[in-house]
């Protein structure tokens, strides 16, 4: 047998990856969500480098691979060799079991796997070592597992780059990481959305398929098992390009530096993007990103919230008239995109009731969500502050004690509660809440017969605001307002809501279905609030968490970030505010609204006030985008900094201040100005939550909490 012949499972593997990879490419080319078009020096570029990059991605995931091949041999179970190894694998096994291992030290369900393999490893190895007629046949059918879970892999990580491109229009992110830790609702939601049954059936029948081609064209390596030179040489072989595969990666993924962000995801590995994801979930502002003086940061932030001042964002929020003790209900809303709506230019009537009230409400036109996630629209709503760079701070480890809206309302004598339809340990929002001081309702929270419908996210929109309707009712009798934060599920992936409800039924799962069905279950929320005795002194605000998509032909494309916002009560006047804010300001521009008097430590700001300049912030996990003066500044890892002149692509059946699609045309010279008023707000919002200086245990209204709770009492 040549030698090449050796390396059979290696080659022919990587040729099923390459083409599989290749395939996946062109599919994604054309998929619709990839709203650009290729020049062709992009279109070689995305399958050459794409190519040379699985090839080397391709190396380092084999690692597994190389090593069950290379101990594959006779000569380990000849004695005494044979029973050494076995007495090595047993001592290894009662180590482990003993629970006083170096894996204890790790916790969690490390020990247990580990175990579980040892004990699997010593099991084949006894089976091997005492019936050594039934050696080959048992090495068949293990060789056999091994190529087969590889098949299997290769297959199936295709198949999750093809739905979550299908779901956010780019190859894995940290999204993805945050996918395999809430895995209920994760695998609960792909089980409804797609057919799994029928998917999964193909692919079993394709991986056993191609499986048994591949073991036909490799099996020489265990029927003429490679002596310890060969084994030797393959060793050299694989190290040296494992090594050369260390540099080559990350090399070529700096190749990914196209203006038109399509090109780099359809390059990319997504293997390798899922590692970066996995790498990148937490990133150190002042270790990636441009900084400038922390002295020189809260300054340029002075020129927009001209009461602070030193190395934080303390300010005294003072306003004139009477305050107003209305009860608030905050309502975000699931995935809202503002092109939903008529007034931004749709034209299917699916947010009927949402259109109505926006002609009864003042109505702010020109808002951009902070982020693309949930999570991201819960911290701008409630700590309203920048989206910092890497998680949600709803997400991290220290994200308790913050000022929050929930303390302004406490510290006026508010009950303060967070409510959700599903369960709130997904995404860590009752670790976030609870550690607030929000008192949180959720699915646990529910009767039986309270629930007429749910699905792997959580009850349907109508039993939560049925809910509400109670825990509403209920606290009005205690003579104190109620601050109530609603968070909406039904207009999620897979879609699906209570029947006969409106004209799109249930099952076809479509996304104008959900939007459809939110606005039925907000339009029934609100028939059955306006007959309570609390309706009348109670305020309403409905804003998005963020849009539907954020995919785009730009890292950080506008129209994909702008959200409709309310704000409603029964005694309000109808009115349009049409100036440039972010998802940020909502609740401090509410305060004001209100006349809150209150000692404020928020970024966001009341937009009503006359020193307010109109800016917005958005960002992904990564890039940290600012828009002012039709400019958006864009900071990335590395100290990169883009910038592009924002130039408007009308749609001539919607008003001036409702258009949402910009071309973004790149500035041939940066702008410095807006560079570093971009790094002023990131910077500034990174190094208090760094410092702790966000912390609601600083504020020396701290005390006045207790003396207004005895009050209400």
């Amino acid at each position: 047998m040549t030698f090449y012949k050796k390396l059979s499972p290696f080659y022919n593997l990587a040729l099923l990856y390459f083409i599989v990879s290749f395939v996946l490419r062109i599919v994604l080319l054309f998929h619709p969500i990839t709203q650009s078009s290729f020049t062709f020096p992009e279109s070689l570029k995305i399958f050459s480098l794409g190519l040379i990059s699985d090839f080397f991605v391709f190396i380092l995931a084999s690692t597994f691979l190389w090593l069950y091949l290379i101990f594959i041999s006779n000569s380990k179970y000849s004695k005494p060799y044979g029973y050494i190894i076995l007495g090595g694998f047993i001592a290894l096994l009662i180590y482990i079991a003993s629970g006083k291992s170096i894996f204890d030290e790790y916790g969690g369900a490390l020990p247990k796997i580990v175990l579980i393999f040892v004990l699997i490893k010593t099991a084949l190895f006894s089976v091997l070592l005492f019936l050594p007629k039934y050696r080959s046949k048992i090495r068949f059918w293990l060789f056999a597992f091994v190529i087969f879970l590889y098949v299997l892999l290769i297959l199936q990580n295709a198949i999750s780059e093809f739905f979550f491109w299908n779901e956010f229009g780019v190859k894995y992110n940290f999204i993805a990481v945050n996918y395999l830790i809430y895995t209920n609702e994760v695998i609960g939601n792909i089980m409804q959305s797609y057919p799994v049954v029928p998917i999964f059936s193909a692919l079993s029948i394709i991986t056993g398929t191609i499986t048994y081609f591949i073991i036909k064209r490799s099996r020489n390596y265990i029927d003429e098992i490679p002596n310890i030179s060969d084994k030797f040489k393959i060793t050299a072989i694989y190290c040296t390009l494992f090594v050369f595969s260390l540099f080559a990666v990350p090399s070529l993924a700096k190749t990914e530096n196209s203006k038109n962000i399509f090109v780099n995801e359809l390059q990319s590995n997504g293997i390798y993007k899922f590692y970066l994801a996995f790498q990148n979930n937490k990133l150190d502002y002042f270790k990636f990103y441009k900084t400038i003086p922390n002295q020189k940061a809260f300054a340029l932030l002075k020129q927009q919230l001209p009461s602070i001042s030193g190395n934080n964002t303390k300010q005294e929020v003072k306003n004139d008239s009477l305050e107003k003790r209305k009860n608030v209900v905050l309502i975000t809303v699931e995935s809202l995109s503002a092109d939903f709506m008529k007034m931004y230019g749709n034209e299917q009537n699916i947010t009927p009731f949402l259109d109505s009230l926006s002609q009864k409400s003042l109505a702010f036109t020109n808002v951009y969500a902070a982020g693309n996630r949930t999570v991201r629209g819960l911290e701008a709503v409630t700590l309203c502050l920048p989206p910092t760079a890497g998680e949600s701070v709803v997400k991290r480890q220290d994200n308790k004690n913050k000022f929050s809206t929930g303390v302004v309302f406490k510290q006026k004598g508010y009950n303060v509660k967070f409510l959700y339809g599903g369960d709130a340990f997904f995404d860590n929002m009752q670790d976030f809440y609870s550690g607030n001081g929000y008192q949180i309702i959720d699915k646990s929270n529910f009767k039986p017969e309270e629930i007429t419908f749910s699905n792997v996210w959580g009850v349907c929109d109508e039993d939560m605001y049925n809910k509400a309707i109670t825990v509403m009712n209920a606290e009005a009798k205690e003579n104190k307002p109620f601050f109530n934060h609603i968070m909406t599920v039904s207009n999620h992936r897979p879609f699906t809501y209570p029947e006969n409800k409106i004209d799109i039924p249930g099952n076809i799962k479509s996304r104008d279905g959900g939007v459809k069905y939110t606005d039925y279950a907000l339009r029934k929320f609100f028939e059955i609030a306006e007959k309570q005795p609390w309706y009348k002194n109670t305020v309403f605000v409905i804003v998005a968490d963020h849009c539907a998509s954020s995919a785009g032909k730009t890292e950080l494309p506008l129209d994909k970030y702008r959200i409709p916002a309310l704000i409603y009560s029964p005694d309000m006047k109808p009115e349009k505010y049409t100036k440039l804010m972010s998802q940020i300001d909502l609740m401090p521009t509410l305060f004001g609204l209100l006349n809150f008097d209150y000692e404020s430590k928020f970024f966001g700001q009341d937009v009503f006030k006359p020193d307010y300049q109109p800016r917005a912030l958005i960002a992904t996990y990564q890039d940290l985008g600012f828009i002012k003066d039709n400019v958006l500044t864009i900071l990335s890892p590395k100290q990169q900094i883009k910038q592009f002149q924002l130039k408007l692509d009308p749609n001539k059946n919607v008003s001036s201040e409702c258009q949402i699609h910009y071309d973004e045309i790149p500035l041939k010279s940066q702008n410095i100005n807006l560079v570093n008023e971009t790094i002023s707000y990131y910077q500034a919002a990174s190094y208090v939550l760094k410092e702790k200086e966000y912390q609601f245990k600083d504020l020396s209204l701290a005390a006045k909490n207790a003396k207004l709770y005895a009050k209400a009492r």
